[in-house]
């Protein structure tokens, strides 16, 4: 049975560099934990993988020595998107994946997230197997037992090639601009090369890491330069990846964001016209209402589940669905990819785009978009108690019975950062807005 965990989050485990638990000595103590769960054979090995952060090299180096101390081998991989890691696990039969990254955080924050054999992300009650041996004394194995260490010098092209691979070998990106934002992120090399062996001219944009400039004013979670280069160029889109790759946002031509929910839905239609849509569409508590309406009218069931793309995956597996995604540009296309991939992402909409001759904004115009509003309120006090405070919930009561059926309101802990997300969809743009302030004053009351 799954107890409450303390270390790992919705994304694996991640916090400020050089604090608990992203400290060196936990890391190394980490890596053997893991070993032991995660190896248990013989001659086991892990891939290791990292994005750009100059942290990730002392991670690297304390999780590669903790493995070593449980008796497990490590393959180092160097800087590769998160999905890369993913699919090398699985296609190198290693035992397990790490992943050195806090995504899209800054990069005064690390993290790390693990990967099991199938290349997903691992079960929450494997991740409380593994907290459970961070409470026990390190024992190494015997000198003649110890892990070692390789580079693997070729997983980058192994990747680029894997990522080819997803789309159409009949189709082409010959004369389509893009804009890519690699985020200054693991992502800096392949993804440009695979676009451009595809056939686009690729403008790339967030591709000069220096190992602190990770998602600083670039990426899916700052588009503006993205959206100024696009109309600058007179490019066709452009294309968004945070940190580690595995989301993905788009801008049209000129410069209107394309959300997660709205890729979602696009390549959902493009699936269902070409008669390979298999199983529910699955999004999650924050996804638009307006994808479940757009796809609900096309007959496609939509079932959402817990924020976090790992609660995607295991309803996508439990209901034998394929599709499935988050607002954010967490998209998992399970009969391309074996997690969330915004590379591969990016090419299915590409690939919709090609074969449909219509702009990535005319394929997104299907899906009506109700307003929604998102506030962030950084917590300074648990949010546990702001979550079960009488003026807070008071308040969320007051909003829902006001909006009746015409929308819905979310209030949820963020599962990464401490933040409680106050989130409110409605008809009316001002109404929504109106509301979603309320809650979030209540909130902030009882956060400062």
């Amino acid at each position: 049975m799954v107890t409450h965990r303390k270390y790992f989050g919705t994304d694996g485990i991640r916090g400020p560099v050089g604090t608990a638990p992203m400290s060196p000595d936990f890391a190394l103590k980490l890596g053997w934990a893991a070993g032991r769960v995660l190896a248990r054979t013989p001659k086991a090995r892990v891939l290791i993988g990292k994005d750009t952060r100059r942290s990730g090299y002392m991670f690297e180096s304390a999780l590669e020595a903790g493995f070593a101390a449980a008796g497990v081998e490590s393959d180092m991989l160097g800087p590769l998107p998160t999905p890369g890691v993913a699919y090398l696990t699985r296609a190198l039969r290693a035992q397990a994946g790490v992943v050195i990254s806090a995504s899209h955080n800054p990069h005064h924050d690390n993290g790390v997230k693990f990967f099991g054999p199938d290349g997903s992300k691992l079960s929450d009650q494997v991740e409380a197997d593994i907290e459970a041996l961070l409470d026990q004394p390190l024992e190494c194995v015997p000198s003649d037992r110890l892990g070692r260490a390789r580079r693997i010098d070729d997983a980058q092209g192994r990747y680029i090639e894997f990522c080819k691979s997803s789309f159409p070998v009949n189709l082409s990106l010959k004369g389509m601009r893009i804009v890519l934002d690699c985020a200054n992120g693991a992502a800096y090399k392949t993804a440009p090369a695979a676009l451009a062996e595809l056939g686009a001219e690729v403008i790339v944009i967030g591709n000069a890491p220096d190992g602190f400039n990770i998602n600083r004013d670039c990426g899916s979670t700052h588009l503006e330069g993205l959206k100024l280069k696009v109309i600058e160029t007179g490019a066709n889109l452009g294309i968004a990846l945070d940190g580690d790759a595995d989301r993905c946002l788009m801008v049209t031509g000129d410069g209107t964001l394309v959300d997660g929910d709205e890729i979602l839905y696009i390549i959902a239609r493009a699936r269902q016209q070409a008669g390979r849509l298999h199983g529910p569409v699955i999004g999650t508590l924050m996804s638009n209402l307006g994808l479940e309406q757009a796809l609900g009218s096309m007959g496609v069931p939509f079932k959402r589940a817990k924020v976090g793309d790992r609660y995607v995956m295991e309803m996508l597996k439990a209901g034998g669905g394929e599709l499935g995604g988050e607002t954010s540009g967490h998209t998992l296309c399970l009969d391309r990819a074996p997690s969330g991939d915004g590379t591969i992402t990016a090419l299915q909409v590409l690939a919709a785009m090609v074969e449909a001759r219509r702009t990535v904004g005319e394929l997104a115009s299907g899906m009506k978009k109700f307003p929604q509003v998102l506030i962030n309120v950084r917590l300074e006090t648990s949010a546990d108690a702001v979550m079960s405070s009488a003026q807070v919930q008071a308040a969320v009561r007051q909003v829902e019975s006001r909006l009746g059926e015409r929308g819905r309101v979310l209030l949820r802990p963020s599962g990464t950062e401490p933040l409680i997300r106050v989130m409110v969809e409605a008809v009316e743009e001002n109404e929504t807005r109106e509301a979603a302030e309320a809650i979030a004053d209540q909130v902030r009351a009882l956060s400062a």
